[in-house]
């Protein structure tokens, strides 16, 4: 198979702690008000319970009132403006529609759980703006702690300055109070006279990755109640666990609980694992105006649509990194296109293989949807080296549909033609192989 190229730079979580004072509050009325605090729902994380915006266009502040004070860590992003803050953790209070009116340099913002133990804030701004504070006020004259933002208009050309990879944060597989860092421990001299321990041999086995879509605040399709990210992971975790019994393949998920995963790093895991499968689990819906469609479908990676519906599906679910606030990708240049573009054609025949056997084997237990073999420009699926499909288990806003996907005996019956699926296509390989083909 190609060589593997350079992956996409990530952007992740790095806290930094930070107290100064904050500057005198404008005279004007905050344009967003909530609720008192209430009590958390879980006290093993603080509480965010109040929210609003001072300011003007020259100068804007938020203020997020807490019940105890949190490290803080904020970066700008460009094109469109924008700031992230990366906090620990937090349950948020706020009241429905909190963020969706902005003021001054804020045009709106959101905010939810982006991996376990982070929180993320996301702020949409007007313009170029600079940070000129973030930090946490500590609890006060009877005022609580509060996490205070604050922006400066700034021209293109500052700001741009301000994007330096310096202010960027590393990815860290979740967000720690800076007090839980242990400082390094003392170098301990070598021990020549025991023998090392002998290494275990490196597993073998095929790595298959299973990604259940959406998560956290991407709630995904939502429909009379029932949620994707939720119907998704159910049918994640019971495939992984019918894979697993076999004992011939290593299977690893790119999420197994509420998270929200941008979709290169899904892509990025799968290539650091060295997958030779990818399966991406979602459900699809059609608004109510536009009729009724149901069945499961099977995508595959193509730079043009198989048809109009494939080409809105995936702009949509390739906009679900909006949510998060960052988009990781890095356009490659000319030579990297063409390098992907080559490693690309091995990985989709294969590709295109295991969507006919799963639709074959999938079509004994379930509906499928009229043209249940598509393909469209999927970011989820564009790993240069990895096998990749993209599964819709059905229509959420079918009324069958969504029986079947909330149904425990439907989805045992799926999930095991789906396993029979991902058995023959390695069969098929390993035959392919043997004949030097």
């Amino acid at each position: 198979m190609a060589g593997r190229a350079n992956c996409h730079v990530l952007l992740g979580f790095a806290l930094l702690c930070a107290a100064a004072l904050l500057w005198p509050l404008p005279a004007r009325v905050a344009a967003v008000e909530t609720q008192p605090p209430r009590p958390a729902t879980d006290a093993h994380f603080p509480t965010a319970s109040g929210a609003r915006l001072a300011g003007d266009e020259k100068q804007t502040r938020f203020v997020l009132d807490l019940d105890q004070s949190i490290p803080v860590h904020a970066f700008p992003l460009a094109d469109p403006y924008r700031v992230v803050i990366d906090i620990p953790q937090v349950t948020f209070q706020l009241p429905p529609g909190v963020g969706a009116a902005g003021r001054g340099l804020i045009k709106a913002f959101r905010y939810g759980l982006v991996m376990p133990g982070g929180s993320r804030l996301v702020f949409d701004l007007t313009g170029p703006a600079k940070i000129s504070k973030a930090s946490v006020l500590e609890a006060a004259n009877g005022q609580p702690p509060r996490l205070v933002l604050e922006l400066e208009q700034v021209d293109r050309t500052t700001f741009v300055q301000l994007l330096a990879p310096a202010s960027r944060p590393e990815l860290r597989p979740a967000i720690a109070d800076a007090h839980e860092t242990s400082p390094p421990a003392a170098a301990v001299p070598a021990k020549p006279e025991e023998p090392a321990a002998p290494a275990s041999p490196p597993d073998a086995r095929p790595v298959i990755v299973i990604d259940p879509g959406h998560g956290g605040l991407d709630n995904g399709t939502q429909w009379d109640g029932a949620s994707e990210k939720t119907i998704v992971l159910a049918f994640a975790l019971a495939l992984r666990d019918r894979i697993e019994k076999s004992g011939k393949y290593r299977v690893v998920m790119t999420r197994t609980d509420d998270t929200f995963i941008p979709l290169d790093d899904r892509v990025k895991f799968a290539r650091g694992q060295s997958a030779s499968l990818f399966v991406s689990i979602h459900a699809d819906a059609l608004p109510r105006r536009e009729g009724d469609a149901q069945g499961a479908s099977i995508y595959t990676l193509s730079d043009r649509a198989s048809d109009a519906e494939a080409e809105k599906l995936a702009e949509t679910e390739n906009k679900a990194d909006a949510i998060g606030g960052v988009n990781l990708t890095e356009e490659p240049t000319e030579v990297a296109d063409i390098l992907i573009d080559l490693a690309q054609r091995e990985t989709r025949t294969f590709s295109n293989r295991f969507a006919r056997l799963l639709m074959g084997e999938m079509k004994t237990v379930t509906r499928m949807h009229k043209n249940p073999l598509k393909s469209a420009g999927f970011r989820v699926l564009k790993a240069p080296d990895v096998p990749s499909v993209l599964v819709e288990l059905g229509y959420v806003s079918n009324k069958d549909d969504l029986g079947h996907l909330q149904s425990d005996n439907w989805r045992s019956r799926t999930v095991g033609s789906v396993a029979h699926a991902v058995d023959m296509f390695f069969a098929k390989r390993l035959a392919t192989a043997g004949n030097g083909n």
